[in-house]
């Protein structure tokens, strides 16, 4: 600040917030003589850590002796490095820093005759306490979700990786929020050119705010248009621990309790922290009733809307005339039907997510039962479309993932398209056409279906099936880890570094 004058400076920080009520303005004076001025934000600053740390001990010196006029700067020192009990607390000379740790939650002393000032940080208001998660839930495993403090996120990984290789670097993000966003990876691990490309993509954001970390994910996914996730996205602190073991980059972002890990691979999107929490061939029988309830979320449908089209004879002929029977009455194609059933699904799963909980599960069975009944029952949809679409619906939450269930759901309408236009060839088509993207694709310059297309014989151990963890010695390769090995073989009695 340019002023020594106390009250102007108050009065600059005033101008800068517009007056506003939530501005709290307490003077004091110091030792009988020096007007003091602590500052902060009603709501953001923690009052008990307040009272404590800054208002009682600038209480404490009110009666002390008189002290000379020109002994701003000195005095302020002295508070700083005497007086004040605040552990994290520092002399600023910038009013746009002090202003920015204001509207942070700390607090900002000045004093008549100096320039400068000392943020005290008091931060602290009401959050979420740690909870279990709502997305990703398992049977065997750690109950605890992040929240959306991103110092308790920190803390959450750190009580799970005990190591100094873990290394955060901090970043403000957007003009107007100042958005706090933070790298984790293991220095020891992780590809330094993956670490620096996350600082790149993250350092060309230039955007007014980041309020979710849905935000940064936009920001720093493939450029090429794909309905699949290219960045990974949790909830739980066990997952994105695994990640960061495996050499991957983890970006947090404050107010928001989901974490991005990256690079994201697609059998990624079909790994659950639970696998890793029970046996392995357990773990494997699970895994691969994932990849067959994405083929069955993915193509019923289009395979009902085929065979019942073009390819009858397909269908053993008690089956077909069973089936023609159901159809008799039905007035649409087979499309048309799947298309309004896919679509009153949807909507239901909609309604019910937005609905308040309490009638939100209910209007979701009761309108899925209700509909479903009577839309047989008036001829407009056949029994059997009502099975293939609840089969197809239930199969896509088998997937732990929810942002690879979306891009499920969205491609099946265009299987469903190809399958009523060129029949089982269209759905040919489409799978090709599919499998072509896929293996285009890359995250963080890691083909997306690594490790599966490149093939990697040494990766399969967590790919499809899931190994004993005593023969899983080696990091994915594809993540150029700095350390490829992770443990000592079991026939060194299978013990880790």
């Amino acid at each position: 600040m340019k002023t020594a004058r106390l009250q102007p400076a108050v009065e600059r920080f005033l101008g800068a917030l517009g007056h506003s009520p939530d501005l709290i303005v307490r003077q004091l004076l110091w030792r009988g003589s020096l007007p003091i001025a602590v500052l902060y934000m009603e709501g953001m600053a923690d009052s008990q850590t307040l009272l404590e740390a800054v208002l009682i001990p600038l209480s404490s010196g009110i009666g002390d002796k008189r002290i000379p006029d020109d002994s701003g700067d000195a005095e302020l020192e002295r508070l700083a490095s005497e007086v004040l009990r605040a552990g994290d607390l520092a002399l600023v000379d910038d009013f746009d820093v002090m202003l920015d740790r204001l509207l942070a939650g700390q607090a900002i002393v000045l004093a008549e005759g100096s320039s400068r000032g000392i943020r005290v940080n008091v931060a602290g208001m009401e959050e979420r306490s740690v909870s279990e998660p709502l997305t990703q839930t398992v049977v065997r495993g750690p109950l605890e979700a992040f929240t959306e403090n991103m110092q308790t996120n920190v803390a959450l990984i750190r009580r799970r990786i005990r190591s100094p290789h873990l290394w955060i670097e901090a970043r403000e993000i957007g003009k107007v929020t100042k958005t706090a966003v933070s790298i984790l990876y293991l220095s020891n691990i992780a590809g330094a050119s993956l670490v620096e490309e996350v600082r790149r993509r993250l350092d060309a954001i230039d955007i007014d705010g980041i309020l979710e970390s849905g935000y940064i994910e936009e920001f720093i996914q493939e450029k090429t248009f794909t309905p699949f996730p290219t960045v990974y996205n949790s909830e739980r602190p066990d997952s994105v621990a695994a990640g960061l073991l495996e050499g991957r980059v983890a970006v947090l972002v404050n107010g928001t309790p989901f974490v991005l890990l990256v690079p994201g691979l697609f059998v990624h999107f079909f790994q659950s922290a639970e696998d890793y929490a029970q046996r392995s061939d357990i773990s494997t029988l699970i895994r691969l009733l994932r990849y067959l309830s994405f083929l069955i979320a993915l193509f019923a449908p289009s395979m009902y809307i085929a065979v019942t089209t073009f390819h009858q004879e397909l269908l053993p002929t008690s089956l077909l005339i069973n089936l023609a029977s159901q159809r008799e009455g039905v007035p649409f194609p087979a499309f048309i039907e799947a298309l309004l059933m896919e679509i009153t699904y949807e909507i239901l799963r909609e309604a019910g997510i937005r609905m308040p909980r309490t009638v939100g599960q209910a209007v979701s069975i009761v309108g899925t039962l209700v509909i479903g009944q009577a839309a047989v029952q008036a001829g407009i949809i056949s029994a059997v479309m009502v099975i293939i679409v609840s089969i197809t619906a239930i199969s896509s939450y088998v997937m732990p993932a929810g942002s690879m269930s979306i891009s499920v759901r969205m491609l099946r309408f265009a299987f469903m398209a190809l399958a009523a236009s060129f029949g089982l060839f269209g759905i040919l088509l489409g799978l090709f056409g599919l499998s072509f993207h896929l293996c285009k694709l890359s995250s963080f310059g890691v083909p997306y279906m690594t490790p599966l297309a490149p093939f990697f014989a040494a990766d399969q151990k967590d790919t499809l099936f899931r190994y004993p963890w005593p023969r899983m010695i080696a990091r994915p390769s594809r993540m150029n880890s700095k350390n490829p090995v992770r443990q000592k073989s079991a026939g060194n009695g299978g013990k880790k570094h």
